[in-house]
């Protein structure tokens, strides 16, 4: 019933199709692209449209530590398994990818980062190890829970920013970076679920608390 429920949900995330033709972080890690005034410059907005930005831009940067580090502890731990050890890289790769357009963003904005970055670092490594400790199943259900909430979160975030305004070309940007992060987001819970990750050891239970976890830090790393 929860596998099917969570099944239901995710496709509900999943886009139809793709918006644009390039990736929008290649924006971001295409040095001849550092000049161009959506990279570069951020917009006038009130402070409540500032507010949004901030809080979308530190919360991001936040879980994209987070994520780095639940990937370094289950790559520490099966990291030279032949069979998920590879896909850990792959997925941890992308994560390091997303957290350098995050850094970059965060300065062009002029965000201040998380005060939080030191407990997501060490909170993201001991969830990474922990599971893979468990078993190869245990590490995907992690995995699984983890880009389930980041994914309805992305959507989430993409109503907020609606909200501002489209007129400066950062923020159609950005809007475009936060659709492709969500996919790839999705893209590696669909990895955790064809690698078993609902025949983890009390899957349900594992599950709820990791995914509980996450809303918590999103809302904290918001604020703090």
């Amino acid at each position: 019933m929860l596998a099917g429920s969570r099944s239901r949900a995710v496709s509900a995330l999943r886009p139809l199709t793709r918006t644009i033709t390039c990736k929008a972080s290649n924006f971001y890690t295409d040095p001849s692209k550092n000049q161009e005034p959506g990279v570069s410059t951020s917009p006038s907005i009130s402070p409540e449209q500032r507010e949004i930005l901030d809080r979308a831009l530190r919360v991001d940067q936040a879980g994209e530590i987070a994520a780095n580090w639940i990937y370094k502890g289950q790559f520490a731990v099966l990291g030279r398994d032949p069979q998920v050890g590879p896909l850990i890289q792959e997925m941890w790769d992308q994560e390091k990818l997303h957290l350098k357009v995050m850094d970059k963003l965060q300065l062009q904005h002029k965000v201040r980062p998380t005060l939080l970055s030191d407990v997501a670092k060490a909170a993201g490594y001991a969830l990474g190890a922990a599971t893979a400790l468990m078993g190869k199943e245990a590490a995907m259900a992690c995995t699984e829970a983890v880009e389930t909430v980041i994914g309805e979160h992305y959507d989430d975030q993409l109503k907020d920013l609606e909200l501002l305004p489209s007129s400066h070309p950062s923020i159609p940007l950005l809007r475009d970076i936060v659709k492709e992060f969500r996919d790839d987001e999705l893209e590696h819970l669909d990895t955790a679920v064809e690698h078993h990750s609902q025949r983890a050891p009390g899957y349900a239970l594992l599950s709820a608390v990791i995914g509980g976890g996450c809303k918590v830090a999103i809302e904290l790393c918001k604020r703090f």
